[in-house]
């Protein structure tokens, strides 16, 4: 029987990793079973209490109107324009009364070799060499990259935007 952290009993685990150092640009991501994003929500917050205590606030850098990124797609030859949905990548910042989190939403579709490699890259847990060699992996590292430099972008703007954060009151 899987349950999460407060008691709630899953249908399916979580398919979440976090880094274990948290404060990092991507610290981890989380694969959801289906694309209902706010379904699948409450099982996550509660898979993270340990680790963040009591969320208090979660943030994400896309609308309701923007499509899903097709992960696997870039597999595939030919793609039209492939810096494109690499460099647009789901971010979910979840901020809990004792450390915040930044995760790569993998979409639910996402194949399962795939998956796990984006998973396990954006928490930065062990990657075999023999997966190294693999066009999935090359995918991955792509996908894991442009999350982390959208993550970056991301915080810049926010300390731009707010005149009163402590990176804007250090003086050089």
């Amino acid at each position: 029987m899987n349950t999460a952290a407060r008691g709630r009993r899953l249908a399916s685990p979580v398919r979440l990793t976090l880094a274990f150092d948290l404060g990092g640009d991507l610290d981890g991501a989380w694969w959801p079973h289906t694309a209902s994003v706010a379904r699948e929500l409450p099982e996550l917050t509660d898979a993270l209490f340990r680790r963040l205590g009591r969320i208090i606030d979660i943030s994400v850098n896309w609308s309701s109107l923007a499509g899903s990124p097709d992960h696997d797609s870039l597999h595939r030859p030919n793609t039209a324009d492939p810096g494109q949905m690499i460099s647009r990548q789901r971010l979910m910042t979840i901020t809990g009364s004792e450390a915040p989190a930044t995760l790569l939403l993998v979409p639910s579709l996402t194949s399962s070799v795939l998956a796990a490699l984006v998973l396990r890259q954006a928490a930065g847990l062990p990657i075999t060499a023999a997966e190294r060699n693999t066009q999935a992996f090359q995918t991955a590292d792509d996908i894991v990259r442009a999350a982390r430099a959208e993550s970056a972008r991301c915080a810049r703007r926010l300390q731009e935007l707010d005149p009163h954060s402590l990176a804007s009151q250090i003086q050089p």
